[in-house]
């Protein structure tokens, strides 16, 4: 077997054993229903990750805010790490710890949503985040492998993605974010 072949077997199986979990699937669904409530009460949705985390959470919010299928209104969802400026200030200032935390307490309120993504589960900066966000009233999704790490018993909604592996987690991140786009978008506009 080549690398090539290995590794979409091995993005395949993730998705499989995903698709084989009816506990995630159904906090898949309470993510859609709590993102619908969120938007019908003219809330709000930030996300914030590191790296290739940071990527997905771009990537989600974008199509949230843009555009998925269809041609709607905008909704609300930003990437708390867009403004370069801002998080080379507020790491420089007050370490990077705190980057995601700060802007949450500026923007998060009661009857909005922050989703962390981690593929450890454990990314301090994310989980001051969302504890910031509790803080505020908002509720909270993690995004994460497995373990879910320390973000397990940190939020009110935990998507554990079933593997290790960070590629395969990233992999299942992006189509979870998929399908709960397409499903907010269908729910609100379709």
């Amino acid at each position: 077997m080549t690398t090539i072949e290995r590794v979409l077997y091995a993005s395949i199986a993730t998705k499989q054993a995903l698709l084989e979990d009816a506990e995630l699937l159904a906090r898949i669904q309470s993510v859609v229903d709590l993102l619908v409530e969120t938007y019908r009460n003219d809330g709000k949705v930030l996300f914030c990750g590191n790296g290739g985390s940071a990527g997905d959470a771009q990537h989600i919010a974008a199509e949230l805010s843009g555009r998925f299928y269809l041609d709607r209104p905008p909704l609300y969802a930003e990437a708390l790490h867009v403004n370069s400026s801002y998080l080379t200030a507020v790491g420089n200032d007050y370490g990077y710890d705190e980057v995601f935390a700060r802007m949450v307490r500026a923007a998060a309120r009661s009857g909005d949503v922050v989703v962390g993504l981690s593929t450890s589960g454990n990314s301090p900066n994310v989980l001051r985040a969302l504890a910031a966000a509790q803080d505020a009233g908002a509720k909270t999704v993690a995004f994460t492998g497995q373990s879910g790490g320390k973000m397990a018993n940190a939020v009110d909604i935990l998507l554990n993605v079933p593997s290790s592996d960070t590629p395969r987690i990233q992999e299942c991140h992006i189509t979870v974010g998929h399908i709960i786009c397409e499903l907010v978008e269908v729910e609100l506009f379709g």
